[in-house]
């Protein structure tokens, strides 16, 4: 029981690394990046400027476009 549950908890604190914060931003009326916001890349609710109000934030793709769905940390 006490190595399953050591294997569990570095199992765990290891997911959790992998998944870095991901900056997202809000877009400005010609749809181009604009406010930073702190994100997340794990599927959650979308990310918010205001937490779970205000404009919806996007991550930047290779192109530098603000058009990937990130979610809140």
């Amino acid at each position: 029981m006490g190595i399953s549950g050591a294997f569990l908890t570095t199992s765990m604190q290891s997911d959790s690394k992998s998944n870095a914060p991901k900056l997202g931003y809000t877009l400005n009326g010609q749809g181009a990046c604009n406010v930073q916001v702190n994100c997340s890349d794990i599927p959650n609710q979308v990310c918010r400027l205001n937490g779970a109000t205000g404009p919806q934030a996007f991550a930047k793709n290779a192109q530098g476009n603000c058009n990937e769905i990130v979610y809140r940390p």
